[in-house]
């Protein structure tokens, strides 16, 4: 505790309460990949298939489209600082209850613990991407648009590290091990944040009914529909698709493709935090529906053309990993933007009602991209997969049009 008045005595209060939120949401994200990437190497090593490897996190998605949902509802009935440390809880949960004897790691056991955590996840990701509208003056756009891209790039950074880390502390101390490490570790996060989290963040003055967990706002509606069609692109071939695919068809060890994917997260995190730069910031152009959908039409472009490669065996090695680096880039920029336009967007008083609203459409694309990826995959192929995720990207782009302009930007 001495150490954090050392360090952030100088700070504003709502710089101070920015580093709390960051950093709770960086650890979060360290265990939720780490556990991720420990699920599916310690299951591969029990013989599970890719497939059955992927269905134990259906839960886990289908929680996030719930608790997107009514979580929006509580934190602003809560304040945002009660959610956010009740998701700290729940992982921490979630992680005990994966303690158990291998023998009692039966595939329910696991999809429950996954469901928690999914649950858990989603709680503090909203209250994250809440707490900064709280924290940034109104009308300082700028400086929300560089806080949401720092918070969603570092997050998505550091979701890959955490694949590094959960590989490592496999190897170093077993999967229990491993477990008991990070969720000790959690426990001392949580502990520090119940202490130094601003009690009431993001609560709204007025109660909200929970009649209210869906948004009446059209440009929000068209947001998140465009969210749910963005992320269901990327999740219909990233998720099982392309991981057994690297795997079967190019000869990739398991070690080798988590590898891939987690530098492929990492870049794509940094890529994010640069968004602001990259979509006109210094010019003092600030993002509206108009710019995402010029986003999204150029990502569409490129599935098309991986599609294309693949099916006529023009180098596929280079045409899919290439692909997928430029497809990584630019869906970054576009996450980026649509991060800050819902928080941009959002109502002011009981800002999390909308943000819940939207990352609920949110996991609701995960969730039909994940099962999509699955069958689609075993059924018709990698082609097909990437011919429906720029399907997806233009239903994205066309949603992202009819996004209203804010008033303050109509002429």
């Amino acid at each position: 505790m001495k150490f954090w008045r050392n360090v952030t005595q100088d700070l504003s209060d709502d710089v101070r309460q920015y580093m709390l939120v960051t950093g709770n949401y960086w650890a979060f994200t360290l265990t939720d990949g780490a556990l991720r990437m420990l699920v599916v190497l310690h299951f591969h090593q029990l013989g599970y298939s890719p497939l059955q490897i992927a269905m134990l996190f259906l839960f886990y998605e289908f929680f996030g489209v719930v608790t997107n949902l009514v979580g929006g509802w509580l934190g602003a009935r809560l304040g945002l600082n009660k959610t956010m440390n009740i998701g700290l809880l729940l992982q921490i949960l979630a992680l005990g209850a994966l303690l158990v004897p291998t023998s009692l790691l039966t595939v329910p056991w696991v999809m429950t613990a996954q469901a928690v955590s999914g649950i858990a996840k989603d709680l503090n990701k909203m209250s994250a991407k809440s707490a900064i509208k709280s924290l940034v003056a109104k009308g300082e756009d700028g400086k929300l648009y560089r806080w949401i891209a720092v918070l969603t790039g570092s997050k998505n950074t550091l979701k890959g590290v955490g694949f590094f880390m959960g590989g490592l502390l496999l190897a170093l101390l077993g999967f229990q091990g491993a477990i008991l490490l990070m969720a000790l570790m959690l426990f001392a996060v949580w502990i520090f944040s119940l202490l130094k989290l601003k009690q009431d963040l993001g609560r709204s003055k007025a109660k909200p009914k929970f009649s209210q967990i869906f948004s009446k706002s059209a440009a929000i509606n068209y947001l998140s529909a465009a969210r749910m069609f963005l992320f269901g692109a990327r999740d219909v071939w990233f998720v099982v698709a392309l991981p057994v695919y690297l795997s079967s068809q190019f000869d990739w060890s398991h070690t080798f493709v988590g590898g891939f994917l987690a530098l492929w997260i990492i870049g794509y995190g940094i890529v994010q935090t640069l968004a602001p730069k990259i979509t006109g910031r210094k010019t003092g152009n600030i993002p509206t529906g108009n710019t995402a959908f010029s986003w999204t039409l150029i990502l569409a472009v490129i599935p098309v053309l991986i599609a294309s490669a693949l099916y006529f065996n023009v180098s596929p090695h280079i045409a899919l990993l290439g692909g997928l680096l430029l497809f990584g880039v630019i869906f970054a920029i576009n996450s980026s933007l649509h991060s800050f336009l819902i928080v941009h967007m959002a109502s002011d008083d009981g800002v999390s009602l909308d943000v819940g609203f939207y990352y609920m459409a949110n996991a609701m694309g995960r969730l039909i991209g994940t099962v999509l990826s699955g069958w689609v995959y075993q059924a018709y192929g990698l082609e097909m997969c990437l011919m429906i995720s720029a399907m997806f990207v233009v239903i994205a782009a066309v949603l992202s049009l009819l996004i209203p302009k804010p008033a303050s930007l109509q002429t």
